[in-house]
């Protein structure tokens, strides 16, 4: 594969990095990636980062998650059984903070998600680059999504609720279209985006075979700070933070497969990280910004 040379700070631009860890590609090419933090905002990201035309080439697999359905195997099993309760979270959550219920769900994957909050009474509009991804809504959740290009053809201030879960961090023009998703956010309405936290426990106990940091896909690897920085430069405000509890699990069981481990251990790491998660330190995170 080729791939872009090397990169300044996707958040600040700076070009002072160092070193914060080797990872590979467990999940596909067997790849070598560095994560680079940046010496100025601390973000960290990954490098080298593919050439916009060659990125889709990594999400080529039948067992990327995110894009499928299939029951297949342990983790996949357990991935399924746990959609069906976070889905009824996350639409609950939305209802809590919108009183109108105008949703764009941005990286909408198979439609599950727009499919629950379309039958909980919200009008919802969906954004998915994936082709397969899209015809698989549009034929198991009857969602009819629009393709990622359309974000620049949507009606400035025209939704109450965004969301991204697990999307920021393959968002390839990080500044530009998250500032374009923050114009398309209604006053007093919300963005709401979920991220892995790489300052948790099971990150920091897995450490390059964290199977969060998931190179190259995920571009971009997140604090709380960091977060919170980015999306508060557009003019957003941090509302509060909500825990993601299941995820320690699901990665843990996807980290020790990488390594070689065992499903016991998995679940101790991924109770043992919600146990430690005080003030922020969940391995995944929703975040909510209020305009």
């Amino acid at each position: 594969m080729e791939h872009s040379s090397k990169q300044t700070c996707p958040a600040c631009g700076s070009e002072n990095q160092n070193l914060f860890l080797k990872v590979k590609d467990h999940f596909l090419t067997r790849e070598n990636f560095s994560l680079m933090r940046c010496g100025e905002c601390e973000f960290v990201f990954t490098t080298p980062r593919p050439a916009l035309e060659k990125i889709g080439d990594y999400y080529k697999s039948e067992d990327y998650v995110s894009h499928s359905s299939t029951k297949k195997g342990i983790v996949n099993r357990a991935y399924n059984i746990v959609r069906n309760y976070t889905l009824n979270k996350k639409v609950k959550l939305v209802e809590t903070l919108v009183s109108d219920k105008h949703l764009l769900d941005i990286g909408a994957g198979t439609g599950h998600f727009l499919s629950r909050a379309a039958s909980s009474g919200f009008r919802v509009t969906g954004l998915e680059p994936d082709e397969d991804a899209r015809r698989v809504a549009r034929e198991l959740n009857g969602v009819e999504l629009r393709e990622l290009g359309d974000l620049y053809e949507l009606k400035t201030e025209s939704f109450d609720a965004i969301t991204m879960w697990h999307v920021l961090e393959h968002v390839y023009n990080l500044n530009q279209d998250l500032a374009q998703i923050v114009s398309l956010v209604k006053k007093n309405g919300v963005l709401i985006i979920a991220v892995p936290n790489y300052t948790s426990f099971d990150a920091e106990y897995y450490r390059e075979f964290w199977a969060a940091y998931d190179v190259p896909r995920h571009l971009y690897h997140f604090s709380p700070d960091a977060i919170k920085n980015i999306v508060e430069k557009t003019g957003l405000r941090f509302e509060k933070m909500v825990p993601m509890k299941f995820d320690s699990y699901y990665v843990s069981m996807l980290s020790e497969k990488y390594r070689g481990g065992s499903i016991v251990n998995a679940m101790r790491i991924g109770w043992l990280s919600n146990w430690k998660a005080k003030n922020g330190k969940y391995s995944s995170q929703i975040y909510i910004f209020k305009k």
